[in-house]
């Protein structure tokens, strides 16, 4: 399943390219995103109707699935991406989702997805390893529908995204037929009435008794969008089935990073499997990395920033293998833990580092570049521009230190004396 969380609400702060195993775009501010699975024990606790379920992460398990579990079976590779049905995987098996109503047949499938990547359009071309494999009661679709609720800087709030035109392939009308998908903005005193729950039910042109269901289910996905701290809450599809049921088959929700602390049962259930260790290293520290393809590794204070140094790296011929952004509290130590993290890139050949002095000051980054570089005995050519708070004392630091740090008066010289340094 694919989000469309940056289409329509355009709720980013900056946009880099990736090449982790979530979506191709991934905004500065990593939010914590669950698989499918998890997703589905929040809306199964949460009273949202959703089918019978279990995780295997071998074959022996999914062979002691107890036959009477279920009529027919629906065996799904966990990965954190979309486009899984799609997909195919690197020893050649297609398909991340199967269905069988042969319980003898789970196993052979499992063993097929485990251990395996799998290789969708949202994944790098190496595809995702897959480690956990959902087993889930099949049941008859009549009909699929999209809904999504999510926070939209556009409207100031949340807002309540959806389609009739739902199923696996939403992106597609996304871009082909935009008017069938339908953006209705939540009160947020308000919330989510029964009329406005039905109103989105009958936007999702369900029918009869069917409206009121549907409108029950929207009313609980809106209470455990309030009650997890959601920025996304996302359903593809809700279905209408043979028996006349609203019920949630695919689910992913993603969550504010700054409601840990009321949510820390949820943020410890994260598989940081599919996230670069660096990323993971990092925000230990309160720290944000974003990988890239070059080799020249960047820290920063500030995401505005960041882009700033990487474009001019790259107009002077260069390119950013990485930025690693401080933030505005930093302090010595996590200097240093950001330049163990910077130089653990084996394609780093450079650094380059550029900060603003305001909330920061320029003295404690200087006396941190001086920590790090003589204690992992820094080899490889360091560059440091620094401006604002305590500039003087900064530079002071850097040039008593002895140690062979390029000073930059610019950014633009900054970048020049990076690219020059590795050529």
């Amino acid at each position: 399943m694919i989000s469309i969380l940056h289409s329509l609400s355009k709720n980013v702060n900056a946009v880099l390219l990736n090449q982790s195993c979530w979506v191709v775009q991934k905004v500065v501010q990593r939010h914590l995103n669950l698989l499918e699975y998890q997703s589905k024990v929040l809306l199964q606790n949460n009273g949202v109707a959703v089918q019978q379920f279990k995780i295997v992460e071998t074959t022996d398990e999914a062979e002691r699935l107890p036959q009477q579990f279920i009529e027919e079976y629906v065996v799904k590779a966990q990965i954190l991406a979309g486009g899984r049905g799609l997909g195919y995987f690197d020893n050649g098996f297609k398909g991340g989702v199967h269905i069988t109503k042969d319980p003898g047949e789970v196993p052979a499938i499992v063993k097929k997805m485990i251990g395996h990547h799998l290789i969708t359009k949202q994944t790098p071309k190496s595809g995702c390893l897959v480690h956990k494999v959902m087993v889930a009661e099949s049941v008859t679709i009549i009909r699929e529908v999209y809904i999504c609720i999510l926070m939209d800087r556009e409207h100031n709030g949340p807002v309540i995204i959806a389609s009739a035109a739902g199923g696996t392939d939403i992106e597609t009308v996304a871009k082909n037929s935009p008017h069938l998908i339908s953006t209705v903005p939540v009160d947020i005193e308000e919330g989510v009435t029964d009329k406005l729950a039905e109103e989105v039910a009958q936007v999702l042109q369900f029918k009869g008794s069917l409206i009121k269901k549907a409108a029950l289910q929207i009313k609980k996905l809106w209470q455990l969008f309030l009650n997890v701290d959601a920025v996304q809450l996302e359903i593809n599809p809700l279905v209408e089935t043979d028996k006349g049921c609203v019920i949630a088959v695919d689910a992913k929700i993603s969550f504010d990073d700054n409601a840990w602390f009321r949510q820390k049962e949820i943020f410890e259930m994260e598989d940081k499997s599919e996230i670069d260790s660096r990323e993971v290293e990092a925000s230990r520290y309160n720290l944000n990395y974003i990988a890239m393809s070059g080799n020249i590794g960047c820290l920063v204070n500030g995401a505005g920033l960041a882009m700033a140094t990487m474009d001019i790296i790259k107009l002077y011929g260069g390119e950013p293998a990485n930025f690693l952004d401080v933030g505005g509290g930093v302090q010595e130590e996590q200097v240093l833990r950001a330049f163990g993290i910077l130089i653990s890139d084996e394609k780093v050949k450079a650094i380059l580092v550029n900060v603003f002095g305001g909330i920061v000051n320029c003295a404690t980054i200087a006396r941190g570049i001086v920590n790090a570089s003589r204690e992992m005995n820094l080899t490889i050519p360091l560059i440091v521009r620094l401006e604002g708070t305590n500039v003087k004392e900064a530079k002071q630091i850097l040039a008593d230190s002895e140690l062979p740090i390029l000073s930059a008066d610019s950014l633009d010289d900054a970048a020049k004396k990076a690219v020059a340094s590795i050529q």
